[in-house]
């Protein structure tokens, strides 16, 4: 029954991820479950070594490093007294596989702050065990909530907590409306394709572009707007670009040569984008991308206002030079968005 039971889960959640774009499969299954026979032993080696001793028929770890008001060592139980194991050992065996068997460098545990000293004494154990070698990173990406706009947790009217699949259900209607509003144009196959499209990538910027370890008010409204810092706004910005190559014809990019001001801030965005995606990486901080695409949007637009390009007075060098910029500037957006999950559309 627990085995059909996983399944059901199993197959709802592979529903999700392929909706999400996600790239998880089933290879990539790896339960709690997968720990238990490393638990005893585990237990085993930390007597062994003297991290572990018996206390009022359980098995503690006392650490100096997290001592209480008292001053005296915090006590961590990985066994009960009853032979049950906890939380806490199946999290020290989990790093110690992923040290030992993955040869992970860096490890990032993403979960709610309040598992903050819980991870931070597990992994000290696994640390004084020596599970975790010298110059591997053990990291806590915590995060905020998301609030509604009465500024407690994000819930239904009813009171109940929203369904992931509901809100994508939502965020596919609300995106047909906003499609509709600006483009009654579209093959019937390319408007569900746009919709899907949008609606994704609202959902995951609208949560990937607020700082992660802040709450945030969740508003459909800031989401599905072409206007902003949002996904519609970035998605539109690179088909933009690619209605700008369809009407150049047959010219192709060529040698880029800064004469404006517009073209100058545009090419200098350009040579931040690799600053960007490392701070994002050290930092565990995707919103540092979203920040860096959106800027960059913008000062495309600017610079297409402010630059011909597909004008019969423009010179062929110049026109070559633009559409160069317009190829970085594409690039760039379809990358930095990518790396976020979202995709873009050559026509919306």
């Amino acid at each position: 029954m627990w085995k059909k039971l996983v399944n059901i889960t199993m197959v709802q959640n592979q529903e999700i991820y392929d909706r999400l774009n996600i790239s998880l499969t089933e290879n990539d299954i790896m339960g709690e479950s997968l720990y238990n026979p490393m638990l005893k032993p585990l237990v085993e080696d930390l007597v062994n070594k003297n991290l572990a001793v018996k206390d009022d028929g359980a098995m503690v770890v006392y650490l100096k490093n997290f001592a209480d008001k008292d001053g005296n060592p915090r006590g961590v139980i990985v066994q009960k007294k009853d032979g049950g194991f906890l939380y806490t050992t199946t999290d020290i065996a989990c790093t110690k596989y992923r040290c030992e068997t993955l040869g992970a460098n860096r490890i990032i545990c993403f979960a709610d702050s309040r598992q903050h000293e819980h991870l931070m004494m597990s992994w000290e154990i696994a640390r004084l065990a020596g599970y975790v070698p010298d110059g591997v990173v053990l990291e806590h990406g915590a995060f905020g909530m998301m609030l509604g706009k009465d500024g407690k947790p994000f819930k239904t009217r009813d009171g109940g907590t929203v369904k992931l699949k509901d809100l994508l259900n939502e965020a596919e209607t609300r995106a047909a409306e906003l499609i509709a509003q600006r483009n009654n144009d579209l093959p019937e196959d390319l408007r569900e394709q746009v919709i899907k499209t949008v609606a994704m990538g609202a959902v995951k910027y609208a949560d990937l572009s607020k700082n992660r370890t802040t709450d945030y008010v969740f508003d459909w409204d800031n989401m599905l707007t072409f206007e902003g810092n949002t996904a519609p706004y970035l998605q539109y910005a690179y088909s933009r670009i690619q209605s700008i190559f369809k009407k150049a014809g047959d010219a192709e990019p060529g040698s880029i040569v800064i004469n404006t001001p517009e073209e100058e801030a545009l090419a200098q965005q350009f040579v931040k984008f690799n600053e960007a995606v490392n701070n994002a990486a050290a930092k565990i901080a995707p919103h540092l991308i979203c920040t860096y695409v959106y800027e960059l949007a913008g000062l495309f637009m600017r610079f297409y206002e402010a630059c011909p390009i597909n004008k019969d007075d423009v010179p062929a060098d110049i026109k070559a030079s633009r559409l160069s910029l317009c190829k970085a500037a594409s690039s760039i957006l379809k990358t930095g968005l990518g790396m976020l999950g979202i995709n873009v559309l050559d026509r919306m």
